[in-house]
């Protein structure tokens, strides 16, 4: 059971730094017109490009980590997330933030979908399945309300990227505990497929792959 708890705190720290990244930029919008010059324009962009990126994206890398690997999509998306993060923070011209940006919001859509196809995965029984879930929730909308407080704590003791370094080591730690805690989980093969055969199941399911 102890295992088990370090998976699922595994998994909801992944689904936290990926809602908590949605919002914990907005407090530093202001000082992006003072620091690198940004516009109107590009501050809008600064906040869409994650969002825009993880919401095109989300559905497809569901469907890829069935076929290639859930566990090492995760893994995957986070470094891609930590390593954009980095990058973002030091910045010097609003294209390039931007960029970073749309990076983070690939890495947020592989890390996604995997978190709750892992959870299902590890958590077989009706009710455990059921509590597992409803923290995954509570964690993404935790990410959300959070993200302004941490951020503005940040800007209070440090410069603008800060915001963007925080998420790297956080990253890092959750590919870890990933790494060591959270089993792989298995790819389903169907017998006499000729070819590969994509369906969607429900949300508890996530999305499946049969080749």
């Amino acid at each position: 059971m102890k295992g088990r708890g370090l998976v699922l705190a595994g998994l909801c720290l992944a689904a936290l730094i990926i809602s908590l990244d949605i919002t914990i930029v907005n407090v530093a919008l202001p000082t992006l017109v003072v620091r690198i010059n940004a516009t109107t324009t590009d501050l809008q962009w600064v906040v869409d490009a994650y969002n825009l990126v993880f919401a095109a994206l989300v559905l497809a890398s569901g469907s890829l980590s069935d076929r290639l690997g859930r566990k090492g999509m995760l893994l995957s998306g986070l470094g891609v997330f930590a390593a954009s993060s980095l990058v973002g923070a030091f910045a010097g011209t609003p294209g390039e933030l931007i960029a970073a940006r749309a990076v983070m919001g690939l890495g947020a859509a592989m890390m996604f979908p995997a978190t709750l196809s892992l959870l299902t995965n590890v958590f077989t029984a009706r009710r455990e399945r059921a509590v597992a879930i409803g923290l995954w929730g509570a964690t993404t909308g935790v990410g959300i309300a959070t993200g302004p407080i941490i951020g503005g704590w940040l800007l209070e003791r440090y410069w603008w990227g800060s915001v963007f370094v925080f998420m790297a080591p956080v990253a890092v730690v959750v590919a870890l505990v990933v790494a060591v805690a959270v089993p792989a989980s298995a790819i389903l093969v169907l017998r006499g497929s000729t070819g590969p055969a994509w369906f969607f199941l429900p949300p508890v399911w996530g999305w499946s792959c049969w080749d």
